[in-house]
C-alpha cells in the first residue's frame, strides 16, 4: 500500500507572490490601471508646530491650469475628525495646526506636477502658539494622553533593603521610521451612491469606517480593497486611514477617480514614527545576580494625537519583565502629548522599548557582580511556581527560555568563542570584538480583546479550484502563503489550485488590523472553519458516491479516498456537488478565547500565549572610527509547529535586521520646530545588504507545537525584532573590552555614539 500524499502544511514553500515581487509583475495600489479622468492629490502642509489657523488662501491655486479642486476642512461633509481609538485627528487641519507637516489642504489636479505647482501657490496663515516639543516640555506642562498605567506587586522597600547590588539608570529608546518600500497611497472611485477605495493599509475596515465618517455616509456605502502592501510594519495600521478617507472625499466631491500617493519626503514628513521612550529605573539584585525588584517610570512621546499610543504604552509595560521573574515590581507608564507628528504602531508595538529596560539592568548588574551575561539571565528566567507569574498575574506555562538558551549556547560554541574573543581583544590595538546575548518572551494577541476576531469566505468552483478570502492583508510577510497552505491542506489539493484574493470589506466585514503578529493565528482559524464547513458538505456527497461514512473519507493528493480504496477526484466531486445543488461556499469566524485585562487594577490575561527566541551576536568595532560590522548571529526561535518554515525563517531574519537598524543606525533627527529633518535615505540610514551578517544562522525550535492555535503554530512577525538587542549588547561588550568597564552607549549605536562611548571618561 502506498503512503498517503504528504500534507502541504508544515512544509517549506515559496512566497505566493515571490515571483511577482522579483519580476515587478506584482501590483500595488500605484500600479493599478489608471482610470479615465484620474485626479492626483498633493498636500499643503503646516509650516508651524502649533498655532491658530487664521486662513488658507486657495484662490491662486484654484485658478491654475489642470486644477480640479483644493479641499480644506470646510469641504468635509461629515465629521472631519478621525482616529483609531480617540477621534482627535483631523483629516485636514481644523482651526489649529498641530505639527510641522500636518496636512492643511489637498490639491487635486490632472497631473501630479500640476498639483505640486498649485500646492506651492496655497498660502497658510498661522498665528503661532507656544509649542511643546519634547518629553521634558510635556512633563513641565503636565500634558499627557489618558491616565497613568501602573502594574505593581510585592514589597519594593524590603527588596531594595535586602539587595546586594542596586542598579539605577535611565534608558532612552529611539524613534524609528517605518521606511516601507511602498509609501502611503490610496485610489478612490465613486460609483453612483457608493465609493471604493483601493488602499495600502493594514486595516481595511478602519479605512471603510473613517471614510464613511468623513463623508457622512453609512459604512455599507464604502468599500476598501487591499491588493497587497509593499511593507507596513505598523505604519499602515492607523496612519493609512487619512489618505484613504481623503481619496474617497476627492472622488465623491469631484466625481472623478482620485489618487493620493506620497513620495518618500512627504511620507517621512507627514507620518509618525516608532514611539521614543524614556525610562528611569532602579533594579535590586542579590549577590547571586537574581532580580529582587524593579521600579520603573516610563514616558513615551505620543506626538500630537492619541493614535495608538496608550495601547503601545500598555504593551511596553507588559514586556518590561521580558523572560524574567520579578518578585517585586512597580511599573508606571505615561504618554506625553507633544506638538510633533503623531507616533504610532511599529513592529513590536512598545514591546521592544520595554525589553530594553530590563536587559539594560541585567547587563549592568552582570558587570558589577562579575557574572557572565548569559548566566545572569539563566538565573532569572521564569520557572516553576511560584516563579511562573508575570507582574500582571498571567501564568507563564512551560517556560522555554532556559532550554532554548542552553541549545543556542551549545550549537553556537558560546564558551569557546567567548575565550577566542577575549584572546583576540587582548592582542588587538585599534579593533575590538564583542559577544552579546538576548532572549525574548513576547505575548501574542491584541491586548484589547475586541480585536481578537477574524472572518473568512471560501468559494469552491465546479472545476475544483478555490477562491480564498480572509480579513488579513498581505504585506510581504507571507500571510497569503500560509492561508493558502491551510486551505489546500483541508481540501487535500495543491496550493496552485487555491487563489488568495485581494482583501476586501465586500467579502469579509468588520476586520481587525493585520497587526500584533496575529494575522496567521486569527485568519488561519477562520479559514479553517470556512473550509471545513464546505468540506463537510462535499464529504456527504462523496460518502454516498463511494459507499462510506463522511468522517471516514480522506481528502489528500487531489482526491477523496474511502476506506475501501475507492477514490473520486476533488474536481469531479466539486462538479457533482454543483450538479446536486450543494452549496460550495461558506464563511468562517474565529475569536481568541480567554483574553481579559483590567487596566485600572493592572492585572489580567492580555495574551493567548507567549513566543520565545534567543540570539547570540558577534561584532567587530573599529575604535578609531566607531564603525562596526556584525560578524555572526546565531538564533533559536520558537514558532510552534511552523505552518510554512521557509516563510518563518525569512520573517526571523527580516525582523532581526530591522531591529539592528533601530538599535545601531536609524537615527531620526528633529529640528528646533519639531519637524523631522531625516527625510530620505540620504539622511536616514536603514540596513542595507552589506549590514546583514554573512554568517546568519536561524534554527526554528523543533517539537514546539502550541496547543489551541492553527496547526500548532505560533506568531513570528514581531518577536524576533527584539533579538537585535543581542547586537547592541555585543557592541557594548566591545566598548568594555576597549577599557570602559561600564560604558554609556546610546541607542541607536551609530558610529558617533560609539565614539562617544569609547572616549567618554570612565565614571569615578
Amino acid at each position: 500500500m502506498t503512503a498517503p500524499p504528504r500534507s502541504v502544511l508544515h512544509q517549506s514553500a515559496p512566497h505566493e507572490s515571490g515571483l511577482g515581487h522579483a519580476t515587478g509583475s506584482a501590483r500595488y495600489v500605484d500600479d493599478l490601471p489608471t482610470p479615465p479622468g484620474l485626479l492626483h492629490g498633493v498636500f499643503v502642509t503646516s509650516p508651524a508646530p502649533r498655532g491658530r489657523l487664521r486662513g488658507v488662501d486657495t484662490a491662486a491655486a484654484r485658478a491654475m491650469p489642470g486644477v480640479a479642486a483644493v479641499l480644506t476642512a470646510g469641504d468635509v461633509p461629515g465629521d472631519p475628525m478621525i482616529g483609531p481609538i480617540v477621534h482627535d485627528e483631523p483629516v485636514l487641519a481644523v482651526d489649529e495646526v498641530m505639527y510641522v507637516g500636518q496636512p492643511v489642504a489637498l490639491v487635486l489636479a490632472d497631473t501630479r506636477e500640476a498639483a505640486r505647482r498649485a500646492a506651492a501657490a496655497v498660502t497658510v496663515d498661522v498665528d503661532p502658539l507656544p509649542a511643546v516639543l519634547t518629553v521634558d516640555d510635556a512633563l513641565a506642562a503636565d500634558r499627557f494622553f489618558g491616565d497613568d498605567h501602573v502594574i505593581a506587586r510585592g514589597d519594593l522597600a524590603a527588596a531594595f533593603a535586602a539587595a546586594a547590588v542596586v542598579v539605577e539608570a535611565g534608558v532612552a529608546s529611539p524613534a524609528q521610521d517605518h521606511f516601507y518600500l511602498e509609501t502611503q497611497g490610496a485610489l478612490a472611485i465613486a460609483d453612483e451612491d457608493a465609493v471604493t477605495v483601493w488602499s495600502s493599509t493594514q486595516h481595511p475596515t478602519e479605512i471603510q469606517r473613517m471614510a464613511a465618517r468623513v463623508l457622512g455616509w453609512s459604512d455599507a456605502r464604502v468599500s476598501c480593497v487591499v491588493p497587497r502592501l509593499g511593507g507596513g510594519f505598523g505604519g499602515k495600521e492607523s496612519q493609512a486611514t487619512a489618505f484613504g478617507a481623503l481619496a474617497a472625499l476627492g472622488a465623491v466631491r469631484t466625481g472623478r477617480p482620485t489618487k493620493v500617493w506620497l513620495d518618500r519626503h512627504e511620507d517621512m514628513l507627514i507620518t509618525g514614527k516608532r514611539h521614543p521612550f524614556r525610562t528611569a529605573y532602579r533594579a535590586a539584585f542579590d549577590a547571586d545576580g537574581r532580580i529582587l525588584a524593579l521600579d520603573a517610570d516610563v514616558v513615551s512621546d505620543g506626538g500630537c494625537t492619541a493614535d495608538l499610543s496608550l495601547p503601545v504604552l500598555d504593551r511596553c509595560l507588559f514586556h518590561l519583565d521580558n523572560a524574567y521573574f520579578l518578585p517585586a515590581v512597580r511599573l508606571r507608564g505615561r504618554v506625553a502629548h507633544t506638538d510633533k507628528a503623531s507616533n504610532t504602531a511599529f513592529r513590536g508595538f512598545g514591546g521592544p522599548q520595554g525589553l530594553l529596560v530590563v536587559e539594560d539592568a541585567l547587563e549592568r548588574a552582570a558587570g558589577r557582580l562579575g557574572l557572565d551575561p548569559v548566566e545572569i539571565r539563566r538565573r532569572n528566567y521564569y520557572g516553576e511556581a511560584p516563579r511562573d507569574r508575570t507582574p500582571y498575574g498571567q501564568e507563564v506555562p512551560a517556560a522555554r527560555a532556559l532550554a532554548m538558551t542552553d541549545r543556542l549556547c551549545a550549537g553556537a560554541d558560546y564558551a569557546a568563542r567567548r575565550a577566542e574573543i577575549d584572546a583576540f581583544n587582548a592582542g588587538a590595538r585599534h579593533v575590538r570584538r564583542g559577544l552579546g546575548f538576548a532572549p525574548v518572551k513576547f505575548g501574542i494577541s491584541f491586548t484589547n480583546s475586541l480585536l481578537n476576531q477574524a472572518g473568512a469566505l471560501v468559494l469552491v468552483y465546479a472545476d475544483g479550484s478555490v477562491q480564498l478570502n480572509h480579513g488579513g492583508t498581505e504585506m510581504g510577510q507571507g500571510l497569503h502563503t500560509k492561508m493558502v497552505a491551510v486551505c489546500a491542506d483541508i481540501f487535500g489539493i495543491r496550493p496552485d489550485d487555491v487563489r488568495a484574493m485581494p482583501t476586501s470589506t465586500e467579502k469579509v466585514p468588520n476586520t481587525s488590523a493585520t497587526a500584533a503578529s496575529s494575522g496567521s493565528d486569527l485568519n488561519g482559524q477562520a479559514v479553517r472553519e470556512a473550509c471545513e464547513a464546505v468540506r463537510a458538505r462535499m464529504a456527504t456527497v462523496a460518502g454516498a458516491r463511494l459507499g462510506a461514512e463522511p468522517d471516514e473519507l480522506v481528502f489528500a493528493g487531489g482526491e477523496v479516498t474511502a476506506p475501501s480504496g475507492d477514490t473520486v477526484a476533488f474536481a469531479d466531486l466539486a462538479r457533482q456537488c454543483w450538479v446536486e445543488q450543494v452549496s460550495l461556499s461558506a464563511t468562517g469566524f474565529y475569536r481568541t478565547p480567554g483574553i481579559a485585562y483590567d487596566r485600572a487594577a493592572g492585572a489580567g490575561t492580555p495574551f493567548f500565549y507567549f513566543a520565545y527566541g534567543v540570539a547570540l551576536a558577534e561584532v567587530e568595532l573599529c575604535c578609531l572610527t566607531g564603525e562596526h560590522r556584525v560578524r555572526r548571529i546565531d538564533v533559536v526561535h520558537d514558532v510552534g509547529d511552523s505552518l510554512v518554515p521557509s516563510i518563518d525563517v525569512g520573517q526571523v531574519e527580516g525582523a532581526l535586521v530591522q531591529g539592528m537598524g533601530w538599535l545601531t543606525g536609524e537615527d531620526v533627527l528633529y529640528g528646533p520646530d519639531g519637524a523631522v529633518r531625516t527625510l530620505g535615505p540620504s539622511t536616514y540610514k536603514v540596513p542595507a545588504a552589506g549590514d546583514v551578517p554573512l554568517d546568519l544562522r536561524v534554527e526554528l525550535l523543533p517539537d514546539a507545537a502550541q496547543p489551541g492555535t492553527i496547526g500548532g503554530s505560533k506568531a513570528v512577525g514581531e518577536p524576533p525584532f527584539m533579538l537585535a538587542i543581542a547586537v547592541w549588547n555585543a557592541l557594548r561588550d566591545a566598548v568594555r573590552a576597549a577599557g570602559r568597564p561600564e560604558p554609556e552607549l546610546a541607542r541607536p549605536a551609530t558610529p558617533e555614539a560609539l565614539l562617544r562611548a569609547l572616549t567618554r571618561p570612565a565614571a569615578p
